[in-house]
């Protein structure tokens, strides 16, 4: 069996806790570390080259969508995940959306119920994926060829 060498490491910079008993209902925009031992009802938003860190702990649950570069997740979460550098699943994680990565980790026991999609590390997680261009049709536009 393989030992774990590395987890996720800290943020520089302040860490802000979500504690168990705590219903925050609303948008989150951090920078540093935030824990989430309660429930966030609303986005979690991080600069994108912050370095900022989120963890879901066991007792964690977020609904919404999480933008951050890293993200640690040991509890639930219903929304979109968009990570620019790094996922840890651990083995009591619960992902019911889909989960946009450049590196993951999954342990045994994680649950993900959605779509996992790769990036590039040069791609921005702020950007909305797949963008729709929508194209003229030439018939419609009045621009016929004109062959006799």
């Amino acid at each position: 069996m393989r030992k774990k060498t590395k987890s996720v490491s800290y943020s520089a910079g302040n860490t802000t806790l979500i504690a168990g008993g705590t219903h925050v209902v609303g948008d989150i925009h951090f920078s540093g570390n935030l824990e989430v031992e309660g429930q966030v009802t609303g986005n979690i938003v991080a600069e994108e080259d912050s370095g900022a860190r989120v963890r879901v702990l066991p007792e964690g649950r977020v609904v919404g969508d999480v933008r951050v570069p890293e993200i640690v997740i040991n509890g639930h979460i219903e929304g979109d995940i968009y990570s620019s550098s790094q996922v840890e699943l651990a083995d009591k994680a619960v992902v019911e959306g889909n989960l946009h990565y450049v590196l993951i980790e999954i342990e045994k026991g994680a649950q993900m119920n959605g779509n996992f999609v790769h990036q590039k590390a040069s791609d921005r997680s702020n950007e909305e994926p797949n963008k729709v261009v929508v194209l003229e049709n030439i018939a419609e536009s009045g621009h016929e060829s004109t062959s006799s």
